[in-house]
């Protein structure tokens, strides 16, 4: 009896530890299980932060073929026209449909160019109109990209206080959709330090009316010594007003042109990291892509790295300016691109 009661006493001590490996085994699974559903829910979490970090608009010049009807542009001629008779370059659809066009590509926010509109400046029954075909497209205005309208960094005093005074309507413009920001260009003749030092003045006084309608005056690397990051960054330093800012542009980094392409480009991934700290805007310049659906001058996930580090969030505007597409096959293949971009950071 006693040796049968021993073996009694270690079976069933082998049974409870048998259902305690198998109980603790199975609420490590469930353990488990929650614990990858946590990291799951944390990585979806994740995603849809970057998701709500970034979203795309879409720069009217994209489209600047099918306004203008053409696939090619005199540009000496186009100058002569903008100021003579402006429409008279509209020979597509009408821009009025802009915001229509952009929400057929499942995107809600647009970018304005100003050539587009140039005869249109005091014309405020148009941009009654133009707000209200915003609103039944469900589409709003980012941004009015400005051209054409003088030198900021005009040497001669009159001529830059004229320029200043030109971008006045599009500021009252901006502020009437509802945008946040004009974008202008830092040009002007002279040494580095001279444009610098004039533009600086003409962007100075530009930012204070603009100020008093809340809207900001963001620079882009444009060509000249304004795709230099440096000498750019270096200017928005000097100025300091909250208002002031840039407007990043992927590839606008070619300083000299010659007849033959570029004869001097800024590192555009250094570029974009000195002009990140003062964005309030960003444009995703496309030209042309790989089999993969990669920009082949531009390393998008690289360059969207950078502008995440740099703690900018908002809209990022496709500007397509290829001709290895259409323009319709572009601003697509671009949206698939940031989209692709965006999931990846």
């Amino acid at each position: 009896m006693k040796r049968k009661k021993q073996s009694f006493t270690k079976k069933t001590f082998v049974m409870a530890i048998t259902a305690v490996f198998l109980l603790s085994t199975n609420i490590g699974c469930k353990n488990a299980d929650k614990k990858g559903a946590e990291e799951e829910e944390e990585e979806v979490a994740t995603e849809m932060e970057t998701s709500a970090d970034f979203q795309i608009s879409l720069a009217q010049w994209s489209l600047h073929k099918t306004f203008f009807g053409v696939e090619s542009m005199d540009w000496a001629e186009f100058g002569k026209t903008l100021r003579e008779s402006p429409d008279d370059l509209l020979k597509g659809p009408d821009p009025m449909e802009f915001p229509a066009m952009a929400a057929k590509y499942g995107i809600n926010s647009i970018e304005l160019v100003n050539t587009f509109y140039f005869s249109k400046a005091k014309d405020m029954d148009y941009w009654t109109e133009f707000k209200k075909k915003c609103d039944e497209a469900g589409v709003t205005v980012g941004l009015i990209m400005c051209d054409a309208l003088g030198d900021l960094g005009d040497a001669d005093p009159n001529k830059q206080l004229a320029a200043v005074e030109n971008h006045y309507n599009w500021v009252d413009i901006a502020k009437f959709l509802g945008a946040h920001s004009i974008r202008v260009n830092a040009a002007g003749d002279g040494t580095a330090d001279e444009v610098a030092k004039n533009a600086g003045t003409g962007l100075s006084s530009l930012g204070k009316y603009a100020a008093t309608k809340g809207i900001n005056v963001i620079v882009e690397n444009h060509g000249g010594y304004s795709s230099d990051g440096a000498w750019l960054s270096g200017l928005m330093g000097v100025i300091n007003m909250d208002n002031v800012g840039t407007l990043p542009d992927f590839g606008n980094f070619c300083i000299e042109r010659s007849t033959d392409g570029c004869a001097n480009e800024y590192d555009r991934y250094q570029g974009m990291k000195e002009l990140m700290p003062y964005a309030k805007g960003v444009s995703a310049k496309s030209n042309s892509f790989d089999a993969d659906g990669n920009e082949e001058g531009s390393d998008f996930l690289k360059i969207m790295k950078i502008v995440k580090e740099s703690g900018f969030k908002g809209y990022v505007g496709i500007e397509y300016e290829g001709t290895q597409l259409s323009e319709d096959e572009g601003i697509k293949a671009t949206k698939a691109l940031l989209e692709k971009v965006f999931a990846q950071l």
